[in-house]
């Protein structure tokens, strides 16, 4: 049977960040990614997002960033990391999907279907693209119209001449509101707290504060929160005329769900051919449940350093809180490399898992 020394489970910018990092070391492992095809979760974007939306990509290790500032980020992305891929020959294997994780001694198991490897550590670089939350709401089943999570966005002419309800206050509520609400017959936009918006400039020192309440929160062990839920809003450009249009009017959640529309707060029924829930995703980590690293707050307590599992120092976790942005997964990476080292040095020394 072959011990790995790690398995990297992901290949989105995090698993490609550890994967050419654990190269760089000597250290055996495989990348086992879900989707058929390089891109991460990038190759399912929708397609109007394009690279000046998401103000380009953080360079993967020694390499460039791409180019293409006009392209479409589901095309440029997957592009880009398909050649790092074969670049620096990282050893991904796909399409594989992870079942479970599970502990066996001092060993790990990762099983997908009826294939599995065995491995002194993992890196799990998974993401959130998989989850899409979806809150419950009274009479949500009785709308007679349509329903979608932004994972399934079609695009705003799905919407023209329809009335839409845009529930969320993240940014990608602001912004496919901004697409939305200009062919639109009409919008309305929800959110259960009134938005942040930033009105002085997103400077380095204001998005280091920002990581860092985050990092707070997983080294407390709590469910990581967004970046952008500590750092606020902004509108940009091409968002102005969904503005002038009063789009960006927030409205507080609504009552129920009735057939025909959304009953707000005052009692008064917005009839609707839509709802968008733009309400976030959660942390696909289920797999991991057999090892039991869940904290009694609901998340993944993990060490100073931002990546190792406080309850398992076995697993690495990036691209989780505070790393779940292309900058913070490719120091993740490296970061995730390190602790990948530090646990088979330990073990070399003679030291047991303790889990």
């Amino acid at each position: 049977m072959e011990i790995l020394d790690a398995v990297v489970i992901g290949a989105g910018q995090a698993g490609l960040s550890a994967s050419y990092h654990l190269t760089r070391r000597g250290i055996s492992h495989v990348v086992l990614d879900a989707n058929p095809a390089p891109g991460g979760a990038w190759q399912h974007r929708w397609d109007s997002l394009t690279m000046h939306d998401v103000h380009g990509i953080a360079a993967l290790p020694d390499a460039d960033s791409p180019t293409d500032d006009a392209g479409r980020a589901n095309v440029v992305v997957p592009a880009y990391f398909g050649s790092y891929e074969r670049d620096h020959g990282l050893p991904v294997l796909r399409p594989v999907r992870v079942d479970r994780v599970e502990s066996v001694g001092d060993l790990l198991v990762v099983r997908a279907g009826d294939r599995s490897w065995t491995t002194r550590t993992i890196v799990n670089a998974t993401g959130t693209w998989t989850q899409p939350h979806v809150p419950h709401y009274p009479g949500m089943e009785t709308f007679r119209c349509e329903q979608l999570h932004t994972v399934g966005y079609p695009g705003a002419e799905h919407f023209r001449d329809r009335r839409v309800v845009v529930v969320g206050g993240g940014a990608s509520g602001v912004q496919l509101l901004g697409e939305i609400a200009p062919v639109a017959a009409d919008t309305l936009w929800v959110t259960r707290r009134e938005p942040v918006w930033r009105t002085d400039d997103f400077t380095a020192e204001a998005g280091r504060s920002a990581v860092a309440l985050v990092e707070d929160r997983v080294r407390r062990g709590l469910p990581p929160a967004s970046v952008v839920s500590v750092t606020g809003l902004a509108l940009r450009e091409q968002e102005r005329a969904a503005e002038r249009l009063g789009a960006y009017r927030r409205h507080p959640m609504f009552t129920r769900i009735e057939p025909d529309g959304v009953r707000l707060q005052d009692g008064a029924l917005w009839p609707a051919d839509a709802i968008l829930w733009a309400t976030g995703f959660r942390p696909a980590i289920a797999h991991l449940a057999p090892l039991h690293l869940r904290s009694e707050h609901g998340g993944v307590q993990l060490d100073r350093a931002g990546t190792t599992a406080v309850a398992d120092p076995r697993v690495q976790l990036v691209g989780y809180g505070p790393s779940a942005s292309t900058i913070g997964a490719n120091r993740a990476g490296r970061t995730a490399a390190r602790g990948v080292a530090a646990w088979l040095d330990r073990r070399a020394d003679g030291h047991s898992t303790g889990a």
